[in-house]
């Protein structure tokens, strides 16, 4: 349907100003209630785009991806969904969908025909691809779940003692007084966070309650918030004061740290360094930044520019949903289950883990179709003459 709009009179130069000022706001409401009256309706929430995944021209990977990019605020994020949208997980999921539907279709003709002459080497066949089917996925989902933050911002949690300045280096970092500052131990009683941007990447800061024995329950709530926030965190800034000696809690800072080495990104922060030492830092032993965070903290967001940069450099396929991510843990363990009955020679529980594997991974674009295994049986072996 075409409308046909009567401006009242000519436009003058005056109107065309007025116009521009207010984005066409009052001409568009005009023409927009004018095609509402003649029978239009307004689109829904999704509709075209759920319009064109029911007709069969989109995936829900690439729907997810249209949805996450409207809402994204990292460009990195929006260089990662425009490809989903291409279908570069579509295409993944298609593959080890194939691999599996294939291996399957083997062993359901041993378990139904067989008589037929099948390949010696078959069973080493569907172990080999198998193995390699378990070594994508365990690979896609452990560079999937390191890299979350490229699509939903990164999470960094500031960590340390009660008064080391954690909420300085929180209010250098956004460049205003977002958190309360005071010598007063355990002012921050509860997370606090907020988003910033440093270069292409967003990123989530959250100050945390001074992690110490607890005073009280409300500090023991904060301190297991703060606990909570590092699990959570692909970033730990742990804070030590330079101008205290070390004690008991910065070694309990110092395991936590440890703890996570090898799942985080740890950044060791000795703060007030314009005030006089007396904090050992030969107990840090790994490299560490000293700074007076109301002076700034250059060095900090330049440190996590080098982690963030070289996060986003990984060219590995990243899952950009937790249903994705879930979707494909789930076919790894089925594979894994599958692949113990496999060497048992229990085919039938072998055929019932390897079709859970295959509905996990179809689940993440388009549902699965039974009438696929017998393409492939019939397909493969011909058999059936």
């Amino acid at each position: 349907m075409v409308i046909y709009f009567q401006a009242p009179r000519s436009f003058t130069a005056e109107d065309v100003v007025e116009f521009q000022c207010h984005g066409g706001i009052v001409v568009a409401d005009m023409i927009l209630s004018e095609v509402l009256q003649n029978g239009a309706r307004l689109a829904q929430p999704g509709e075209f785009s759920k319009r064109a995944f029911l007709n069969g021209r989109m995936d829900l990977t690439q729907a997810e991806a249209i949805a996450k990019l409207i809402e994204t605020k990292s460009v990195e994020a929006a260089k990662i969904l425009t490809r989903q949208m291409k279908g570069e997980v579509k295409v993944f999921v298609d593959r080890v969908r194939d691999d599996l539907v294939e291996v399957l279709a083997f062993v359901e003709v041993n378990i139904d025909y067989a008589e037929e002459d099948l390949p010696l080497d078959l069973l080493e066949q569907i172990k080999n691809k198998l193995e390699n089917l378990r070594v994508e996925l365990k690979k896609t989902y452990d560079s999937s779940k390191r890299r979350e933050g490229l699509i939903e911002g990164f999470k960094v949690a500031i960590i340390g003692k009660p008064n080391v300045g954690k909420s300085s280096l929180l209010n250098s970092l956004l460049n205003y007084d977002r958190a309360i500052i005071s010598d007063i131990a355990g002012t921050t009683r509860d997370t606090i966070e907020e988003e910033i941007k440093i270069g292409t990447h967003l990123i989530k800061i959250v100050d945390t309650a001074g992690i110490r024995e607890a005073g009280d329950s409300i500090e023991k709530i904060g301190i297991e918030r703060s606990k909570l926030a590092i699990d959570e965190s692909e970033i730990v800034i742990g804070m030590f004061d330079n101008s205290r000696e070390f004690d008991g809690e910065d070694e309990q800072i110092l395991e936590l740290l440890s703890n996570y080495k090898k799942d985080k990104n740890i950044i060791q922060v000795v703060n007030k360094n314009d005030l006089d030492s007396h904090f050992d830092t030969s107990k840090l032993k790994e490299e560490f930044i000293t700074l007076n965070c109301k002076d700034g903290a250059d060095e900090v967001v330049e440190k996590l520019a080098m982690i963030l940069d070289k996060t986003s450099m990984d060219d590995a396929l990243l899952l950009s949903s937790k249903r994705q991510m879930e979707a494909v843990r789930s076919t790894y363990d089925s594979i894994e289950e599958s692949t113990d009955l496999l060497a048992e020679g229990e085919l039938e529980l072998f055929a019932f883990n390897l079709n859970e594997a295959i509905m996990s991974i179809s689940s993440i674009s388009r549902n699965f179709a039974r009438t696929e295994i017998l393409d492939a049986m019939f397909g493969n072996f011909c058999l059936g003459k």
